[in-house]
């Protein structure tokens, strides 16, 4: 059997398995419900030092089921999808919600929020691998970096992935949806040493085709010549400087806003935007615009993990914050609509200034540019912001000498709000899409 028609069958019985699930709940209970499949077949390829390390394939499926018995809720998962399993999960589901503390905001969405006719977003690819090919392709990519200078000495495992997922959503308002989807990528990591110290790098493709990952060779002599740079590494004084995060970190800048504007932290009031829905968080000319339906996008999905439909919508506009993260649960104890986002946010689009990095360097003079980040120092809470990082001393708009051991410091109020400018060098292998970020001023804490 192909892999297309091993997929088709694979799909048509988990949406049985979905359809039994939901006769089986009328015959137990007239309950609200809500019924969730998600099946992930994939493979990974391991090397390292130009040996094969390991070939993992992986087949995992669960089903998510969620009773609402009035305003109580039961919730069970289970990877056996047989009459009995199901029956067995129901029960159970029943029962959890009977001692479970009634909760007025639960239920399900209201049914004019529900995706009945999910958009076909392109997602799905899926490819036969020949494995073979794939290991000499990984071991190729690894001589290139190893040939690239002779102080690579070693590899930290590269990597090839392929994954297919079906997704299908039901519920007992007449909501049966599903989006399948695939996901490749490489990924090299090598080690490079001198007489002074020893860096690790990597690289990155990620694609929903295989086709439009970057080469491996490519990626192999991108990893070789970041890692090569990173030696000679250098210690800097305390100092306020500008900084530049690098378009291979730069999403994390953003990635703190997800959590600040979410739901969860709004409904608990343990955020320090609480105040600052529609007021102005970044500079005038920053917009962040969220796009579900972006055609192959790595966050692009028809609906939320409650089947409400996602929606294109301004996150940041001018500057303004002008939207939470809602699921249904707390857009109803906050008197508001659910934003389709159960489960996480999709593609968010930053914008830039369409300046290349050559440019943003430039405009920088002189200071840090940041292209690791380490630990975990940000607080939600408050917004102080402080983390490990490593990158490059720049000086008169060049790149001068490798730096480590520093620590960068602020709030991020303040740093979100001293944003320059960012240049249009995109990473498209996130689903914040952001190039690299020039930042006025911050703390940096070295020897």
């Amino acid at each position: 059997m192909n892999l297309i028609d091993q997929i088709k069958k694979e799909e048509m019985f988990l949406l049985n398995t979905v359809k039994n699930t939901l006769n089986l709940a009328k015959e137990k209970v007239n309950f609200p419900i809500e019924i969730f499949i998600k099946k992930t077949i994939g493979m990974n390829i391991n090397i390292r030092n130009k040996i094969l390390d390991n070939v993992e394939f992986n087949n995992d499926g669960a089903l998510f089921i969620t009773v609402y018995n009035k305003f109580s809720k039961g919730s069970v998962s289970s990877r056996d999808f047989t009459v009995n399993g199901i029956k067995k999960m129901l029960d159970i589901a029943i029962n959890i919600s009977k001692y479970s503390s009634s909760d007025f905001f639960s239920g399900l969405p209201n049914i004019e929020s529900l995706c009945f006719h999910p958009k076909n977003l392109d997602l799905f690819h899926p490819e036969e691998i020949n494995i073979k090919r794939k290991i000499d392709d990984i071991i190729q990519a690894e001589n290139e970096a190893f040939q690239f200078d002779a102080r690579i000495i070693n590899s930290e495992g590269s990597f090839f992935s392929s994954h297919m997922t079906i997704n299908i959503f039901a519920n007992s308002l007449g909501m049966l949806g599903k989006y399948n989807s695939t996901r490749y990528s490489n990924y090299i990591c090598m080690i490079a040493k001198d007489n002074f110290s020893m860096q690790r790098d990597f690289s990155y493709s990620i694609a929903r085709k295989i086709d439009n990952l970057e080469p491996s060779k490519i990626i192999g002599y991108k990893t070789a010549k970041s890692v090569v740079s990173r030696l000679g590494i250098r210690k800097i004084k305390t100092i306020k400087s500008p900084i530049i995060f690098s378009n291979k970190i730069s999403a994390h800048f953003f990635s703190y806003l997800i959590s600040a504007i979410s739901g969860d932290n709004i409904c608990k009031k343990s955020t320090f935007l609480l105040r600052k829905l529609n007021k102005k968080i970044f500079p005038k000319w920053l917009n962040v615009i969220e796009d579900p339906h972006i055609k192959q996008g790595l966050g692009s999905k028809p609906f939320d993990n409650e089947g409400v439909y996602s929606a294109k919508r301004d996150i940041i506009k001018d500057g303004i914050l002008k939207t939470w993260l809602l699921n249904t649960y707390n857009a109803r104890k906050l008197g508001l609509i659910s934003t389709g986002h159960s489960g996480g946010i999709y593609n968010w689009l930053i914008s830039n200034q369409n300046i290349s990095f050559e440019q943003l360097l430039k405009n920088m003079k002189s200071g840090l540019l940041i292209t690791e980040l380490m630990g975990q120092g940000v607080d939600i809470v408050t917004g102080n912001y402080s983390r490990g990082a490593t990158g490059f001393w720049v000086e008169n708009g060049e790149i001068k000498y490798p730096v480590h051991q520093v620590t960068i410091s602020g709030n991020l109020k303040t740093m979100w709000n001293s944003i320059v400018s960012i240049s249009n060098d995109i990473n498209i292998y996130n689903n914040i899409q952001c190039g690299s970020i020039l930042l006025s001023e911050i703390q940096i804490s070295g020897n």
